[in-house]
């Protein structure tokens, strides 16, 4: 009956490198088109003067008032929408469309998008025609990158746990990127068209990058056994802790003390007969990762309530150093971000607290809200609320605090959810927990807009 093969090495680690890497080209999007806000800002504001100049000089006109875009705002409503609304339809669209066909796709239009955001940097053209190419752009981009969120996330869950803690902490280091990226435009002295033409060629040429690597992903041996789940499930085989696994598969293993023996602690007999069992259907498999799927909400909703909406309103308290105010806020807001961010995503691969099934988890997830007022009481000036922690040393301790926790509990949650379903419903609970990843991204980022007015 145990006649099968035991799970192959992930030889060199490159499962575990390409699925890192598909977890950065996953955020990759998002990330660049938030931290090139001011270039889409100031383009604007120099398109409108200029279109205001000439009506001046052509038909004898006076300036009124400069026009608002309001361009944040926007930019974040047309961001959430796509990805709450493909984030859940990609819960059914699986069962019609290949993962490969779904990823693949979706990779080479993202790469599209990027290219003409690259493009038009050189292009002139009427702020309006502009403002709407942006907006149209970063729809489609947040469209197809919910669609790949949800596919890789369903796909790296057929995976041993310790891959979804590594595609989550790729995901981290894409805001890394980002953030440095706007650290090396604020200190570079090129000059802005030069500067944001470099910019949005970058993730093109990451883009190209990230999907040879899902390409190369399906010729691995180890990642070949995980992911052929319809083939693998005739031969009985799931997760399970080491101390649960038959005898036999004992015996028939390699020597434990070889380093290069095959990994079986993710390894389990699965019930009788399971492997005629039809998939469940979406709900049911919600019914069974509920509480994950609450905590990811929450985790992300506290989040996006106050970062960046209130974390980039902070400011230095030596206002006396000019280079230090202007980097203090790509320093201590976005780099430590997304720098504890991805240190807080790594660290479930070593530690694992509180247990999946500890009811002391969603509690600790909860009380994360206590970063919103610690926040808001950080200086900034103005405010509404006072200023308790005027000193740059305690919005750093906060800020790092605050990013920890938030890559940390995302990673627990996108790591156990996969554990509670079957073998065979895991891509369906990868992508309903990258849809209330979402939900969480879109009600943190309607709940900022009240934030913002307090402070």
């Amino acid at each position: 009956m145990l006649g099968q093969k035991n799970p192959p090495v992930d030889r060199g680690q490159a499962t575990a490198i390409i699925v890192f890497i598909l977890g950065l080209g996953a955020l990759l999007p998002w990330n660049f088109f938030v931290t090139a806000s001011l270039y889409f800002k100031e383009r604007l504001a120099v398109n409108v003067a200029v279109n205001m100049t000439l009506n001046m000089v052509v038909n004898g006109t006076h300036a009124g008032h400069t026009k608002d875009y309001n361009f944040d705002s926007w930019m974040a409503f047309l961001s959430m929408l796509p990805l709450l609304l493909f984030t859940l339809l990609n819960s059914f669209l699986y069962q019609w469309v290949r993962e490969r066909v779904r990823v693949a796709f979706s990779m080479v239009a993202i790469l599209l998008l990027f290219s003409l955001t690259a493009a038009l940097v050189r292009v002139q053209m009427e702020p309006d025609t502009f403002f709407s190419i942006t907006m149209a752009t970063i729809w489609f981009i947040n469209t197809f990158s919910a669609v790949l969120q949800g596919s890789l996330f369903g796909m790296v869950g057929l995976l041993p746990s310790r891959y979804s803690t590594l595609f989550m902490s790729g995901q981290g280091l894409a805001g890394i990127f980002a953030a440095v990226a706007m650290l090396i435009s604020v200190l570079s002295n090129a000059d802005g068209i030069n500067a944001a033409l470099g910019y949005f060629i970058t993730p093109c040429v990451a883009m190209v990058a990230i999907l040879a690597c899902y390409t190369l992903l399906p010729h691995l041996e180890f990642a070949r056994f995980y992911l052929n789940r319809d083939e693998t499930d005739k031969q009985p085989i799931e997760k399970m802790p080491i101390k649960s696994r038959d005898k036999t598969v004992l015996k028939n293993s390699e020597d434990p003390k070889d380093p290069e023996a095959p990994v079986l602690q993710d390894y389990k007999l699965p019930e009788k007969h399971t492997h005629n069992q039809p998939r469940l259907s979406v709900f049911a498999v919600f019914k069974k990762i509920w509480v994950m799927a609450a905590c990811i909400t929450c985790i992300f909703g506290v989040t996006l309530a106050v970062f960046p909406v209130i974390t980039v309103k902070v400011q230095t308290s030596y206002r006396g150093y000019t280079r230090w105010d202007k980097v203090f806020t790509c320093v201590c807001c976005f780099i430590m971000f997304n720098s504890m961010d991805l240190v807080g995503r790594s660290v479930p691969s070593l530690v694992q607290w509180p247990r999946k099934e500890s009811r002391l988890f969603p509690v600790v997830v909860v009380s994360r809200v206590l970063f919103i007022p610690l926040l808001m009481m950080c200086n900034i000036p103005d405010s509404k609320l006072g200023t308790i922690f005027s000193h740059d040393f305690a919005f750093v301790v906060i800020m790092a605090l605050f990013a920890f926790s938030n890559g940390y509990f995302a990673s627990l949650c996108m790591a156990y959810a996969p554990q509670l379903v079957r073998s065979r419903d895991c891509e369906t609970a990868g992508a309903l927990m990258t849809f209330f990843l979402a939900l969480g991204l879109s009600l943190g980022a309607s709940i900022s807009f009240l934030f913002g007015y307090l402070v």
